[in-house]
């Protein structure tokens, strides 16, 4: 047998198959054996690859003191190329490794939100001289350096590029206005609780510009503020909107803490607000108080913005919200219903979810995974809490909150996808989906927890309620477990467990059970008990509520979900697609265009007259449907009319709703 040996760098281990295969390791070289054997060669087995060692962790965040203040300035002054410019100054132990952290996990997000792809430029000094840092290969939001022996401070100089087009991300410059969220304008040292790190903020704005924020001033230098010192968690929960046109207005005057109305606009007539939306606005402050008999804050700022240049927003702080809402708000207040729950669900959450926060969505750090498991808590009864506290205040009527809850009930009466996925699984979604658009939301499930939490928190309350023959409600459990602490703001965690004990001490009930059964059921349909305890049932009608009529005119649509099983837009685009419905078995899919109806143009007057006519028909309706390139006929066999959701009262006598949703004295 001839044998021949080839030298090849890399390694193999020596194996015998018999007469079959041969092969050879040695040092690091890769020996080839080709042999004769029974005439079949002999074959080389290369090592399997192992797996790169990880780097080391970023260091955990500590609860001891930070050695000094962070200087944070920042220049808002580049409108036209919406660039914030930042120069950053931290103290350091020189020659000892630091690692810098960029925030990815924000409260109120629930979700790694913080966009590091707009941070960018960034160059780091000590004492004149370039420090070089390297990007983490693994947790890429953390940046290593090592100052030089002797320097105690070092400096950072980057920008924040924001977005200058909605398909980039969410626009916080206009010519107008911008908002500044902290988060995304500061690095911070890992390896300290965030609340223990104090940063000493200073911002420029353009000439003549004012602002919102809950920061404190501590001195104006022309253009620039310097904000009082405050922990870095504090300075990221408390976000500036500022702008060429700017009002601020005292809800409480008098009050035990100032609230403040700080508002932006496109133009300064936006801002024009009338007496008795003012009175709606400031009732709202009294009817929380009225609820929760307490407040957590030594201030709050309500940072409304009244446009639609900016980048919609409405998310929670501690003692300020960012609410964003459209340029009609106050000028055309009854086309605007569908704005009128923001304020007073952002205000909520200053009890529900700041102050009282889920144990595991509380984090030492910004850089620490949050579990949000308990989201329908925090984000599902505030979501109750936010319509009903719009009702007793005057910011919606009864009649259109009654409307806004038949529109919850019907869409969550029509979610074929919790035959799959539970309630309790979508407090995943801002993790898995981002909320990130979706071709088939009823299918797929994302963040039902909001308003399939709030149905939820009204079968609890109606059930209290009749339980105790009207002497307790929800109105109780939210005094005693949001309210305690009267004027702290010193975060308090809870557990279910503890949400349960809080209901028991209520209303003795098996709530744990209750609240397990609604949150991993499998059930078709939404859970109605709440509207038939509180003496109202879901109908279906050929008539829109006027809460449907104003949200199709603000969402420029037109909603046939409940008959035909669609969402279209004015230029006859379908936005939605409800899974199982008659479009869905036609084929019909979002992003498709609607040409024409029974052969003639499309017309959402039309449109409703053909259906209706279907009634007594046994014609299908006739879609011609534009996809890409591609232009086809489908036929829809539906002939039950036009279906709107309502809520209609049962029987006689005042409903246990009405008394919920009435102001308290």
């Amino acid at each position: 047998m001839e044998i021949q040996l080839r030298r090849y760098p890399s390694s193999v281990r020596l194996l015998s198959y018999s007469h079959r295969t041969l092969a050879a390791l040695a040092a690091g070289c890769l020996f080839v054996i080709a042999a004769a054997a029974h005439g079949q060669e002999a074959v080389a087995m290369v090592a399997p690859p192992q797996p790169a060692p990880m780097p080391p962790p970023t260091p955990q965040p500590r609860d001891v003191p930070f050695p000094g203040v962070i200087t944070l300035r920042v220049d808002a002054t580049d409108l036209d190329r919406r660039i914030f410019r930042i120069n950053e100054t931290i103290p350091v132990t020189g020659g000892q490794p630091l690692t810098l952290l960029f925030p990815q996990w924000l409260p109120g997000d629930h979700e790694p939100s913080g966009t590091l792809t707009t941070l960018a430029g960034l160059i780091v000094t000590a004492d004149g001289q370039r420090v070089e840092w390297t990007r983490d290969l693994v947790n890429v939001w953390a940046f290593h350096l090592t100052p030089p022996p002797g320097a105690k401070t070092i400096e950072l100089s980057f920008q924040d590029v924001t977005p200058v087009k909605d398909d980039e991300g969410r626009v916080v410059v206009t010519p107008e206005m911008l908002n500044v969220e902290w988060n995304q304008v500061v690095l911070y040292p890992a390896g300290y609780f965030v609340r223990d790190i104090p940063v000493q903020a200073s911002m420029t704005l353009p000439d003549d510009w004012r602002f919102g924020s809950a920061l404190e001033v501590a001195a104006q230098d022309g253009a620039t503020t310097r904000f009082k010192p405050a922990p870095l968690d504090v300075l990221i929960d408390s976000p500036v909107l500022a702008g060429a046109h700017f009002k601020q207005i005292d809800l409480d005057p008098g009050g035990p803490a100032p609230v403040r109305l700080d508002m932006v606009a496109d133009s300064p007539d936006l801002l024009e607000i009338k007496p008795d939306q003012l009175a709606a606005h400031k009732a709202l402050v009294q009817q929380a108080y009225r609820l929760f008999g307490s407040h957590h804050y030594n201030h709050y700022d309500f940072l409304l913005s009244v446009t639609d240049q900016l980048g919609g927003v409405g998310l929670e702080h501690h003692r300020s919200s960012e609410d964003g809402v459209d340029p009609g708000y106050f000028t055309e207040w009854d086309k605007y219903a569908g704005d009128r729950d923001l304020l007073p669900h952002e205000f909520t959450h200053s009890w529900n979810g700041k102050f009282r926060r889920p144990y595991d969505l509380w984090t030492a750090d910004d850089n620490t995974p949050m579990r949000d498991d308990l989201l329908w808590v925090y984000e599902g009864q505030t979501e109750y809490w936010g319509y009903v506290l719009a009702a007793r205040s005057g910011l919606l009527t009864q009649d259109l909150t009654l409307g806004a809850l038949a529109e919850t009930a019907a869409r969550f009466d029509h979610v074929p996808g919790q035959s799959w996925k539970a309630l309790q699984d979508t407090t995943n979604d801002p993790i898995v989906a981002q909320r990130a658009p979706q071709a088939w939301p009823s299918w797929q499930r994302s963040e039902d927890y909001y308003q399939d939490g709030q149905l939820i928190w009204l079968d609890v309350d109606t059930l209290i309620r009749q339980r105790s023959g009207g002497k307790r409600s929800l109105d109780d459990f939210a005094r005693a477990f949001f309210g305690v602490d009267d004027g702290s703001f010193t975060e308090v965690t809870y557990t279910f467990d503890d949400v349960v004990a809080a209901l028991n001490k209520v209303e003795p009930y098996d709530w744990a059970a209750f609240l397990r059964t609604r949150l991993d059921s499998h059930a078709a349909g939404a859970p109605l008990d709440g509207l038939a305890r509180g003496g109202y049932r879901l109908v279906y009608t050929d008539t829109p509520t006027d809460y449907e009529k104003q949200l199709d005119e603000q969402e420029k649509r037109d909603d046939f979900r409940y008959s035909l099983g669609f969402l279209i837009k004015t230029d006859g685009k379908l936005s939605g697609v409800l899974w199982d419905s008659p479009a869905f078995k036609a084929g019909l899919t979002v992003g498709g265009e609607v040409i024409a109806v029974n052969g003639v143009a499309y017309d959402p007057d039309r449109l409703k007259a053909v259906i209706t006519d279907a009634k007594t028909s046994k014609q299908p309706i006739a879609l011609l449907i534009h996809t890409g390139d591609h232009y086809r006929t489908v036929s829809i066999d539906y002939h039950d009319g036009l279906r709107y959701p309502h809520l209609e009262k049962i029987g006689a006598g005042p409903a246990l709703l009405d008394a919920i949703l009435a102001a308290k004295p």
